[in-house]
């Protein structure tokens, strides 16, 4: 049987190292870290644009009259040289017939006086004929020349006229809805009647600032022209357009207000099956559509590269959390360049072969220490768990911090 001394002395022992249990610290947090990378990257910036026909017609009337007849489907594929619309041809028929009778009229007068003036220079050379006389019938001569040539210039006039009552397509497109239908008077205060829009290929506009605009200078000026840059566009649904388009046009002037240059690119449109017979192809560029532009480097360069989830926000600006040589979290402030949902570049704060926080950044605390283990997910490899062929003893070796001395190169 224990001595009553006995367990006192147990208890106070007990008491005396119990303390030391409760204040033994946690072990460091696990974290996935990823090495800090070049890698190559495509720059590329996005901009709001708009697309727009390279070729577009506004149909009108020239000359006055009733609309006859509509010979097209509104909205469907039209070809230069064909018929669109017939006016009211009635009158036009009636005048050219008027214009050439009078033709004829001063026609007759005019070999009348032909002959007069030949007579007159005939008895000119006898007593009988006089030097007035032969003046005379070549004024005569030379006045009915001018009606004969005005009477032929009022009914060239008149043919011209008569053709405008025809109004055919100037160019291939596609052609929307018609503003006026038949049996109404048009004519020029009428307005356009319908109006024609050209669709492969077509123009991308977009502006871009003014700083942008002297990089993209410096590219096209270093080498390789409007060659230097591609232009993608992304569809208002989100969809990536299958096209590539091309720069052809940097404008000369900077928009004051907005301090922007507007650029122009040309891009294929090609059609694809029309919704039915009667509206023909179809094209998925559509003229005066907003887009996003995606303005990209034609070769991509080296960057040092990280994965997107390593970068935190807050009010003075970007960062992420490194582990040093001592295997502690330390913030640093970076500076980004072009970014994706899964990786960003990084042109200023990290220099190569540092290891980023990606996974558990949650549980890290500046100058903390960390359990630096591989992450599961890596710059431009897709989310999820390692390879299992790879050793994970040889995966952690090759994340391990740099030697004291700076990271490694």
């Amino acid at each position: 049987m224990l001595h009553p001394w006995s367990l006192v002395l147990a208890a106070v022992s007990f008491a005396w190292l119990a303390p030391a249990w409760a204040q033994q610290a946690p072990p460091p947090p696990a974290v996935g870290v990823a090495k800090v990378e070049r890698r190559p990257i495509t720059e590329t910036s996005e901009f709001l644009g708009r697309i727009q026909a390279i070729n577009r017609v506004d149909l009108s009337a020239r000359v006055t009259a009733f609309l006859d007849k509509r010979l097209f489907t509104e909205g469907s594929e039209v070809r230069q040289g064909d018929l669109l619309y017939r006016l009211e041809q009635g009158p036009f028929e009636a005048d050219m017939q008027a214009k050439r009778a009078a033709i004829q009229q001063v026609e007759a007068q005019l070999r009348n006086a032909n002959l007069t003036l030949d007579r007159a220079r005939e008895l000119l050379r006898t007593t009988a004929g006089t030097q007035a006389a032969v003046d005379a019938a070549e004024a005569n001569q030379q006045a009915l020349s001018a009606q004969l040539l005005a009477a032929q210039a009022q009914l060239r006039q008149s043919e011209i006229n008569f053709a405008y009552t025809e109004i055919h397509a100037p160019i291939d497109g596609k052609i929307g809805r018609t503003t006026t239908t038949e049996g109404n008077v048009v004519g020029p205060s009428s307005g356009v009647l319908s109006t024609i829009v050209s669709q492969d290929p077509m123009f991308v506009v977009f502006s871009v600032p003014s700083r942008t605009a002297l990089d993209l200078r410096q590219k096209i000026v270093g080498g390789g022209g409007f060659d230097a840059v591609k232009i993608r566009v992304k569809l208002p649904d989100g969809r990536l357009y299958g096209q590539t388009g091309k720069l052809d046009f940097m404008n000369n002037s900077v928009t004051g207000g907005t301090d922007t240059l507007l650029l122009r690119a040309v891009i294929a449109n090609p059609s694809m099956s029309g919704p039915s017979a009667a509206l023909g192809p179809n094209w998925e560029l559509i003229d005066a559509e907003f887009v996003n532009v995606l303005l990209e480097g034609a070769q991509p360069i080296e960057m040092l590269a990280i994965p997107r989830a390593a970068v935190l926000t807050d009010q003075s600006g970007d960062y992420v959390f490194v582990v040093d040589a001592q295997g502690k979290a330390q913030r640093q402030g970076v500076k980004l360049g072009q970014t994706t949902p899964t990786s960003a570049a990084v042109s200023s704060g990290l220099q190569e072969g540092q290891l980023v926080i990606v996974e558990g950044v949650q549980r890290v605390q500046p100058g903390r220490a960390v359990s630096a283990g591989p992450a599961a997910s890596a710059v431009g490899a897709p989310t999820g768990a390692l390879d299992g062929a790879v050793d994970k003893a040889s995966a952690a070796k090759s994340l391990a911090p740099p030697a004291a001395g700076g990271p490694s190169r």
